[in-house]
């Protein structure tokens, strides 16, 4: 039997899981890790903690599934992409906490480039849009703010990464013998990345002043990264397989092609569409972003992002007290038939696509009296239903401009999809059927299968394909024009935030 090590290093926890050849999951281990909040719009994580609560929970993952490290045939790694790190070569020292994705400091760099007039060029080499949300401008601050480090990355000392490349360097050995690279997924959020034509964008990296020095190796997805040190598990082991969450996430729900959409609720909600051999610009605010690659043949998708998807529930959770556990929110949820008229636009972060508004703040309208926090609560989950139809949306006018057909069928994955009371709003607002998998930890399968395509464990996408099984199908139950309605009132709500 052969079986496969995930290593899946999200925002908010590490996790680690063991798959068979079936993709059945064996065993599991998961560890929450802080968040720092330093000012308002900042978004911190500790590296060192990153690498430790992955390593553990990677043999937590062991022990539970009763294997000896030498049972695993590759390992394969996901993460949360934008995230960026920098760190000196000789020693491993990180310069600075992690910038995680949501950190909105760099907002006043990204509005002096648009400025420049570098939107367009930035739209065009990488198919993304000027925002704080992406590595570029996150290390460009770096560079500026510790003392030294610009001095220090020309002469080539320290090294960037994203969060992947933060863990295959320290897996493969840490201070002075890591391997320093990527793969073309996360190259491709950079917003450095040339997408379209493949490789480190000069024109891009001379804009922000960030030495060439400072940027790892680019791979393809499925391809041989390195191999772990033999004292971290007992025997070496090959890492074959990396790919951002979302794209690996895709990959998992055997999204091979054009048109299969996808839809992650995990901390943010983030809704791909395989594209096919073309990198598509988008009319209606999506992204471009390369899918995973397996051996030479570039691979792209449509994107949106959406912010605060799970997290608006930690809020309730955190913020203001309203429930004990993310688990209760469903049931408060459905003690009332509806919102009662509220509507809450969860801009905590500012909004993503497709309304690209870095500045806004979160709001909630339609209170009254008769409002209680089960109401609330209901909006909460309906807030993220409606920013995820309103990418849909726009994604399925791009694939018709673009000569194909809307989106037919929604897949969907990450810890909030369990929610059934989410997935059925989610169907209604959509008028399509929404498929849960199976196997709804999608990320980390997608990395273990991109590893053991190239290990030789499966011959090839087709037989991933016939893997993959549908668990629940939510059906819509709203008359289209109701539903139109509700999104009506969304909008209107998005666009009061907006101008307030």
């Amino acid at each position: 039997m052969s079986y496969l090590l995930a290593l899946d290093q999200g925002t908010s926890s590490s996790r680690s899981i063991v798959f068979d050849r079936a993709g059945r999951i064996v065993a599991q281990a998961q560890r929450e890790f802080a968040q720092h909040y330093p000012q308002p719009g900042w978004v911190e994580h500790d590296p060192m903690e990153i690498w430790q609560t992955q390593l553990a929970t990677a043999r937590e993952a062991l022990a539970a599934a009763g294997l000896a490290a030498r049972e695993i045939t590759a390992i394969g790694i996901t993460n949360q992409r934008e995230t960026t790190l920098i760190w000196e070569r000789a020693t491993g020292r990180p310069v600075a906490p992690a910038i995680v994705w949501q950190d909105r400091r760099t907002e006043p760099l990204c509005a002096a480039l648009r400025e420049r007039g570098l939107g367009e060029v930035v739209a065009e080499a990488t198919g993304l849009v000027i925002d704080p949300y992406f590595s570029a401008t996150k290390i460009a601050w770096l560079l500026d703010h510790m003392p030294g480090a610009r001095a220090r990355a020309e002469r080539g000392e320290l090294a960037f990464g994203t969060v992947d490349s933060w863990l295959l360097w320290q897996l493969t050995g840490g201070a002075g013998r890591g391997v320093h690279a990527t793969d073309v997924s996360n190259a491709s959020r950079t917003m450095l990345y040339d997408t379209r034509r493949g490789g480190w964008s000069a024109t891009l990296l001379g804009a922000l002043d960030i030495p060439a020095a400072l940027l790892p190796a680019v791979q393809p997805s499925a391809s041989r990264f390195g191999t772990t040190e033999a004292a971290l598990f007992g025997v070496p082991l090959p890492v074959c397989g990396i790919a951002g969450d979302q794209q690996a996430a895709l990959f998992g729900q055997a999204g091979f092609g054009p048109g299969l959409a996808k839809n992650t609720y995990g901390t943010g909600c983030f809704l791909l569409m395989h594209t096919g051999a073309t990198l598509q610009r988008s009319a209606h605010g999506l992204i471009g972003t390369a899918a995973a690659q397996v051996g030479g043949v570039p691979q792209y998708a449509l994107e949106g992002s959406v912010f605060i998807g799970g997290a608006v529930v930690q809020w309730l959770r955190d913020g203001l007290k309203a429930i004990e556990s993310s688990s209760e929110v469903q049931a408060l949820a459905e003690s009332v038939p509806d919102a009662g008229g509220v509507v809450l636009v969860p801009a905590f972060t500012g909004l993503g696509a497709p309304y690209w508004q870095p500045d806004v703040r979160g709001t909630i309208t339609g209170l009254t009296r008769g409002t209680t926090m089960a109401h609330i609560a209901r909006a909460a989950l309906e807030s993220i239903a409606f920013q995820s139809a309103a990418l849909l949306q726009a994604m399925s006018r791009d694939a018709v401009a673009a000569g194909g057909v809307p989106v037919s069928e929604l897949r969907v994955d990450g810890g909030a999809s369990v929610n059934n009371l989410l997935m059925q709003i989610q169907a209604d607002l959509l008028g399509i059927p929404v498929v849960r998998p199976a196997v709804v930890e999608t990320t980390a399968l997608g990395a273990a299968y991109l590893a053991g395509l190239h290990v030789g464990v499966y011959q090839g996408t087709g037989e991933l394909s016939a893997q993959w099984r549908a668990e629940r199908t939510f059906r819509p139950t709203l008359s289209p024009e109701r539903a139109a309605e509700k999104m009506a009132a969304w909008e209107h709500a998005v666009r009061q935030t907006v101008a307030s």
